[in-house]
């Protein structure tokens, strides 16, 4: 189903919303690598695809990006990375120990930066779902 062009109004504000982040402030990079770290946990593979793609155009290694899901493993991240990527697995799974990424976070980013983040994950999120169950499946 083309969702985006039955619900332009709405999918169009959301689209807005994610060219808002990105134009932020905030290292697209961090944003990048968040948004793909909640396609692979959500399973969009267009996502994955795209925003990998994006990576590697930022000048991410494709080792560093084949490492990304387990990314608690290795010190391809530098530990900003970590903490992005913690934070967008605390918001996406609900960890309880949410309160002390957030606390972390205020070190790197300020309160604009990190609701702007936080946007972005939540937002990703959704946009994947919207993909998974209304798009033609990928090819």
């Amino acid at each position: 189903m083309n969702y985006k062009e039955i619900s332009k109004e709405t999918i169009g504000h959301l689209y807005k919303a994610h060219t808002s982040i990105r134009k932020s402030g905030i290292d697209e990079k961090l944003i990048a690598l968040a948004e793909l770290r909640v396609s692979q946990i959500n399973g969009c593979a267009y996502c994955c695809s795209y925003h990998a793609k994006e990576l590697l155009d930022f000048g991410f290694e494709q080792d560093a990006i084949n490492r990304l899901p387990g990314w608690k493993h290795t010190n391809v991240f530098d530990s900003q990375q970590k903490l992005v990527l913690s934070w967008a697995e605390a918001i996406l799974y609900n960890h309880d120990d949410w309160h002390e990424i957030k606390e972390k976070l205020s070190s790197y980013f300020t309160e604009r930066e990190i609701v702007e983040l936080t946007a972005s994950i939540t937002l990703m999120s959704a946009l994947n779902k919207l993909r998974i169950t209304l798009a033609e499946e990928d090819k």
